[in-house]
This record gives structure tokens, sequence and C-alpha cells, in this order.
């Protein structure tokens, strides 16, 4: 009985020291995979922390710059703003004409050559009024006066072109006339600020410098906001410019090549 009882002592304590490792086993593996979950939102967690502090960010700054143009005084921040929409309208505007009018010079005076070859003035003008751009134009006013004399060409390619670069420069005064408006505009509202200063003085009867701060702050508003508005479309219109001046150049050059051109065709059929 007494050998019993210690057997089924043995067997109980056996047990409960096997159930205690399990446990202890299993706890590492739980532990582990709670680690892991941590360590997989984590970086979940901090994306979402980094969108947060994004989003309070461009927040703060649509609100800085809202709190900035109310206190520069809406009449005189609206119409820097009307500059500024007006300006880069226009200016995308020429951007935009700009890039449809540009022609491969060398592929369309192959082409008119070709044509020119193989069918003559009509086939050359053909070519011409299928592509579009200035130095398309300018061929085809150079090949429809083709069989006047070469003289006569050459004289109407320089005249068409300079419609052409006419046509190019549209515009360009009205932003050039916003360039030199905006600051105009922010320095007017900068001199009215200045005399809302000084007429606070005079009132007050005493210089304080929190009397004199606050309206001279926001009367430099205005002025920041026109030579931003000046330095943006001055950026502007200089790649306009340029890019003008790339195409009239090119026009000249492909005007030269079209004139040799013509003077080959008609030595050739002579």
């Amino acid at each position: 009985m007494k050998k019993l009882l210690t057997l089924i002592a043995v067997f109980g304590m056996l047990t409960i020291g096997a159930s205690k490792i399990a446990v202890a086993q299993d706890q590492p593996a739980d532990t582990a995979q709670m680690e892991q979950a941590a360590e997989t939102e984590a970086p979940a967690a901090t994306e979402m922390e980094e969108v947060e502090e994004v989003a309070t960010e461009s927040q703060g700054l649509h609100k800085a710059i809202k709190q900035k143009f109310i206190e520069g005084g809406a009449g005189f921040m609206a119409s820097v703003l009307l500059s500024l929409i007006l300006g880069l309208a226009l200016a995308i505007e020429r951007i935009l004409y700009l890039n449809f009018a540009t022609t491969n010079t060398e592929k369309l005076l192959k082409k008119v050559e070709e044509a020119l070859e193989s069918g003559g003035i009509e086939a050359a003008k053909e070519v011409c009024r299928n592509t579009r751009g200035p130095v398309a134009s300018i061929f085809y006013q150079g090949l429809d006066r083709a069989n006047e004399g070469i003289e006569v060409a050459e004289k109407s390619v320089v005249s068409y072109g300079s419609v052409q670069m006419g046509l190019l420069e549209k515009n360009l005064s009205w932003i050039s006339l916003f360039i030199a408006i905006a600051p105009m505009l922010g320095f007017m509202g900068t001199v009215i600020g200045m005399i809302q200063a000084f007429d606070a003085i005079r009132i007050a009867g005493d210089v304080n410098a929190g009397l004199v701060a606050g309206p001279i702050g926001v009367a430099l508003i205005t002025t920041a906001s026109g030579l931003i508005v000046a330095v943006v479309l001055q950026i502007f219109y200089n790649y306009i410019l340029s890019k003008i001046d790339s195409m009239v150049v090119d026009m000249e050059d492909s005007s030269i090549s079209l004139i040799d051109l013509l003077v080959k065709y008609n030595l050739k059929n002579k």
C-alpha cells in the first residue's frame, strides 16, 4: 500500500513538473509572437505619425498664409494675388503655344526636299500644309511664291517670318506689366501702412514701439508678397523669351536652307 502511494506521489510530481516545463516553453513562443507583432505594428504606427505630421504642417502652412493674407489687407493683397493669377495664366498659355509650335526643322526640310524631287512645288506645299508650326507656315509662303523667282520667294519668307515672330511674342507685354505692377502694389500698401502708423503716433502723442510695430509689420507683408509674385513671373518670362529666341534662330536657319533648296530646284528644272 505504501509502495502504491509512493508511486502515485512520484507520478504526480513528474506530471506537474512536465506541465510546468511545457508552460515555460509556451511562454517564450507567445512572447516572441507578441514581440514580432509589436515590431510589425511599429513601422505602420511610424508611417501614420509621419502622415499626420505632414498633414499638420500643410494645414499650419495654409493657416499661416491665410493669416498673412488677412493681415496684409484684403484690398492690396487681392490685387497682388490677381496679378499673380493673370500673369501665370498668360505665361502658361505662351508656354503651351510655343511647345505646340515647336517643329523638327531637319525632318521638315528633308520631307520638303524629297517632295520637291518627287512631286515639285505643289507636293512640297502639301507637306507644309500638313505640318503645324511657324516654320512650316514660312516654308509654305516661300514655296507659294517660288514660281515668281527666288528674290520674291526670299522676300516673302522674310516678311512672313516677321509676322510669325509677332505671334510668338504675343501677350509678353502683359506678362511684363504684371511683373512691374505687382511690387508697385506691394510698395503702395507699405506706404499706406506707414501713413497709418504715423497717424497712430500723432493721435497717441507718444512714440511707442508696440503702437508702430503692428502697422509697419503689416505694411511690409504687402511688399514681400509683391516681390514674390514678381520673382515667380520673371522666371516664367525669361523662360518664354529663351524659348522664343531659340525658335527664331531655328526659323532663320531653316529659311536659308529653304532658299537653297529652291535655288537647286530651279537650276535642276531649267
